[in-house]
């Protein structure tokens, strides 16, 4: 028997043998052979769930790099409890209190050490005249907190001996190139660049520079004389930071205490839900997964549309809906694992490229099966739309003239 043309698959029925099912070999070739009957149109549906996969990876990808951003002198400042001022909503947008705070604190039980932090934005002169923002970051002592985290150049003890600062790298593609051993004005103080680091980045892109904390305060005495903006506390091992923490929130009424991990999530859900990062991320994945299916489906329409004599036949040699659904099914889950593999590479090839625009991709394990899933999930779903054409189909169509 012949199945369409260039489709070629012969059965012999008999009363005594059983009807071929959609899982043995002659009819999960007749898929095969179905889908690639059509060369072109396969190749695009591939493309299109590549293309489909990659844009929500990137789109994604780049969403948690952007997050990272928003927390990571958080996730790397060796603290495990925040003293903030009262709703302060992200790590950038701090306030002041009194630094005389920082004597409770230490007073705490279960407290191993504890000190200010300033973070706080300052104005920068520019060797080309102009102004640009610096994100500060100054506490006394850099080095007993492991931080900064990557120091590529110089020594975070000579912060205490001066005028002196350290810039990360980022600030080269906003600030133009620079060198340990150059000078900057602060607000028109006079400061020396004496490290580098790297990696430290903030959500608003403005660069991170770390100086010691009472320069800090020198260059903006209005505001920040004898104030702080955060103080970061180290609990002694074993100590329970719940009984800590409300120990802290009796002595210091007027302010907000959070653990690390609580401090990072509001600094991050701040961004998501105050700002159209978030939604704009949900609609660019929805797009990215609206196109793989209306590719998807359309192929497998126009495939079995095309073959519907062929699945006429399937139906009158015994063959049931279910049978015509794995032969859909089986095109649908090859086209989604071609298509996913193809756009996990690509996504990944786009790794080098984003990192010289100075933006982070973050491509996850949990992210990768997550996609992975759903492109198997809605290619499925694609494979209804053919199906509703063959669950409806006479098998009597296949004797006709």
């Amino acid at each position: 028997m012949i199945f369409g043309e260039g489709i070629d698959m012969e059965y012999n029925v008999s009363a005594s043998q059983p009807v071929p099912s959609a899982l043995s070999p002659p009819l999960v070739d007749f898929a095969r052979k179905l889908l690639l009957h059509d060369k072109p149109r396969f190749i695009l549906s591939v493309m299109g769930v590549a293309f489909a996969v990659t844009l929500v990876l990137l789109q994604i990808g780049l969403f948690m790099g952007i997050l990272d951003n928003a927390s990571v002198t958080i996730d790397h400042l060796d603290a495990d409890i925040w003293i903030t001022s009262k709703n302060t909503p992200n790590i950038d947008f701090a306030h002041t209190f009194p630094e005389t705070y920082l004597q409770r604190v230490r007073s705490v039980p279960g407290v191993e050490r504890a000190d200010n932090l300033i973070i706080f934005y300052f104005l920068i002169a520019l060797p080309t005249g102009s102004q640009e923002t610096v994100l500060v970051y100054a506490m006394e002592d850099f080095v007993r907190w492991h931080f900064p985290w990557l120091v590529v150049e110089g020594d975070l003890s000579d912060l205490r001996r001066g005028r002196y600062f350290f810039m990360d790298d980022s600030a080269k593609s906003r600030f133009g190139p620079f060198a340990v051993g150059e000078y900057r004005e602060i607000v028109e103080h006079r400061l020396k660049i004496v490290g580098r680091t790297r990696e430290a980045i903030s959500f608003t892109t403005s660069p991170i520079v770390f100086m010691d904390y009472r320069i800090a305060q020198a260059l903006n005495p209005e505001i920040l004389s004898g104030r702080t903006t955060y103080i970061i506390a180290k609990l002694t091992p074993g100590a329970d930071i719940a009984t800590v923490s409300a120990e802290l929130r009796r002595r210091l009424p007027h302010n907000d205490i959070h653990s690390k991990a609580e401090w990072r999530d509001i600094s991050r859900d701040y961004w998501v839900t105050n700002t159209s990062i978030g939604l704009n991320m949900y609609v660019s994945a929805f797009l990215g997964a609206l196109v793989g299916v209306v590719i998807v489906a359309q192929t497998l329409y126009a495939s079995t549309m095309a073959h519907l004599r062929e699945f006429g036949v399937i139906k009158a040699i015994g063959g049931s809906n279910a049978d015509c659904y794995k032969i859909l099914a089986r095109q649908a889950v090859t086209a989604a694992l071609l298509g996913y593999g193809g756009g996990f590479l690509l996504a990944h090839a786009m790794g080098p490229v984003v990192a010289h625009l100075d933006l982070k991709l973050m491509i996850t394990t949990e992210l990768s099966i997550a996609v992975f899933a759903g492109t198997l999930v809605l290619c499925l779903a694609a494979a209804l739309f053919s199906f509703r054409s063959i669950a409806s189909l006479d098998p009597a169509l296949v004797f006709r003239g």
